[in-house]
């Protein structure tokens, strides 16, 4: 038996083989596969099954007993073999069932990156992608079949409008070129890369934040009070394993989160639209904890009973969410830390200090 899409059964050419062409989407395979349990059964994958490949998937659902895989040359090897690439210098990225978005944390001039693309189609929509990010003098080296007796290779700037018709399947390898804006590797992206209403964690108050919950990968994060999503974007670009939880009672503020994540390159950061403590039921626990808004005795009472070990970071402005703070610290340990910034301002004909209210930061390991 030989399960495997119909452009591999395809190569294969005659056989005395039972085919069964595996369908789309992909997890409809799955049962059909799990029931030729008994039989000598082959499934068909494109190079490394377990590079953005099938494996991990099916391996989930078999016993070590049950498979063995034999791996050919991934299209990411093929590709930095025909260009002369540092695979180890390249960033790779499949992009064949993810959102372009998620190339934007890696754009930066002089950057390599190769990305697996879901058809011939898709290579416009990463070339229209680039220009639209100010990348558009990026090269593309477009890979048809790879490996393959249909093998092309196509170089093309990125906002080349003659971009001819490609079929899949297809890569992409891509010289990062252009005036585009590169993100900062660090916490606190600058306040105008978010979209906001006025409500969010500004770039100075945010790095401190994010170096008080200390992020660690692999780690999840509750965001209470979203805002804009500043914090919980912020934290999932620390480590491609990061996991968050975006919690906002305003409709029109999620939505924004969700834009935001999105334009950020982490749309897989999950919003709930509602107002903590009760919208914390369900959630898988986290290890962090940060508090924007939404501050008060009930949500403070549900956050301290969260096992031990939870970090947990609260932000106030007001004098009495301050009190709740120095209260909780009082009860729990933990520090306190009083952040009072300034900013230049106009002062007549010459210039001040214009002070932002100041902020008090409880940071606690329960």
């Amino acid at each position: 038996m030989i399960m495997g899409p119909p452009r591999h059964l395809e190569l294969l050419g005659a056989t005395d083989a039972q085919t069964v062409p595996w369908p789309v989407p992909f997890a409809d395979g799955i049962e059909t596969l799990l029931n030729l349990r008994g039989q000598r059964t082959v499934v068909l994958a494109s190079g490394d099954p377990f590079w953005f490949g099938a494996g991990a998937v099916l391996a989930r659902h078999l016993a070590a007993e049950e498979w063995t895989a034999l791996p050919g040359p991934s299209c990411f090897s093929l590709a930095a073999a025909r260009l002369g690439w540092a695979l180890e210098r390249t960033t790779c990225l499949g992009l064949h069932a993810a959102p372009l978005g998620r190339l934007r944390p890696h754009l930066a001039p002089g950057a390599q990156l190769i990305v697996t693309l879901r058809d011939g189609a898709a290579v416009g929509d990463l070339a229209a992608y680039l220009a639209s990010a100010g990348f558009g003098p990026s090269v593309l080296h477009v890979m048809e079949a790879l490996g393959g007796p249909r093998e092309h290779i196509t170089h093309q700037a990125a906002d080349d409008d003659a971009s001819p018709a490609y079929a899949h399947p297809v890569c992409a390898a891509i010289e990062v070129q252009g005036p585009g804006p590169a993100l900062p590797c660090v916490p606190g992206l600058p306040d105008e890369l978010f979209a906001h209403d006025g409500q969010i964690t500004k770039r100075p108050v945010r790095a401190l934040t994010l170096s008080a919950l200390a992020p660690v990968p692999g780690e999840s994060l509750w965001d209470i009070g979203g805002g804009s999503g500043s914090i919980a974007i912020e934290w999932l670009r620390a480590h491609r394993d990061m996991r968050a939880t975006s919690i906002e009672a305003d409709a029109g503020r999620a939505a924004r989160i969700a834009q935001n994540a999105a334009a950020m390159g982490v749309d897989h950061l999950n919003i709930v639209h509602g107002t903590a403590p009760g919208a914390l039921e369900g959630l898988e626990p986290p290890n962090a904890v940060f508090v924007g808004g939404g501050l008060g005795p009930a949500l403070l009472d549900r956050l301290t009973a969260l096992p031990a070990g939870t970090r947990l970071i609260a932000n106030a402005v007001t004098l009495e969410a301050e009190a709740l703070l120095t209260q909780a610290q009082a009860a729990h340990g933990g520090d306190l830390l009083r952040i009072a910034l300034s900013q230049d301002a106009p002062l007549g004909r010459k210039r001040g200090w214009r002070a932002s209210y100041p902020i008090v930061q409880w940071s606690v390991t329960l």
